[in-house]
């Protein structure tokens, strides 16, 4: 009984891993790669943004998050990767998500000061998304549809080069900071 326990428990533990690293050359559509291809709104705001104009031609980290997760920590690391290689061309992008086990249940005006007063996030936060296969938002449908992975958990990590390409997919298990030296050398590529 003991074994099946602990078969159960690591069977687990690897549906929360769902990681790839191999790069996913993605398609471009009037100029646009279609990973960027979205409008969405800023976080407790009616201010749309294009992802494409916004951020195209920089290496982009999306990531859905939550705030009573046991992976919240992880802000500090995002925040820190973040402050460090905006001026170079990195952009974290935070999807607050209450898809798993009601961990973001605040309304957008909470998460906002939760996120700022906390862990002093200064990336941008966009609103609130649902990330799961069956009921993701556009963004993370076309995130999941290309890379077969859609988010298991809160923060879920998924790293574009330059050129919206999908370079990594990382699981929650995985601390932001284990991503610097991949960001490190996407930041050196032209655009």
């Amino acid at each position: 009984m003991r074994y099946v326990i602990g078969f159960i428990v690591m069977i687990s533990l690897f549906g929360l891993l769902g990681c790839q690293s191999k790069t996913i050359t993605v398609p471009v559509v009037d100029g646009c790669p279609v990973t960027l291809k979205q409008q969405v709104r800023l976080l407790n705001s009616d201010k749309q943004v294009d992802l494409c104009q916004a951020y195209k031609g920089k290496v982009v980290l999306i990531v859905n998050t939550a705030s009573k997760c046991a992976f919240t920590g992880q802000y500090e690391a995002l925040e820190a990767l973040y402050a460090k290689y905006q001026d170079q061309g990195l952009v974290v992008l935070g999807f607050p998500s209450n898809d798993f086990a009601n961990q973001e249940p605040g309304d957008e005006k909470t998460v906002q000061e939760f996120c700022r007063l906390t862990y002093g996030v200064k990336f941008p936060m966009f609103a609130k998304t649902h990330v799961t296969k069956d009921n993701a938002d556009p963004l993370y449908q076309t995130l999941g549809k290309l890379t077969g992975t859609y988010p298991k958990w809160n923060f879920y990590k998924y790293l574009l080069d330059r050129k919206g390409n999908i370079v990594d997919v990382s699981s929650s298990l995985t601390n932001p900071h284990k991503l610097q030296k991949t960001i490190e050398r996407l930041l050196k590529q032209p655009d």
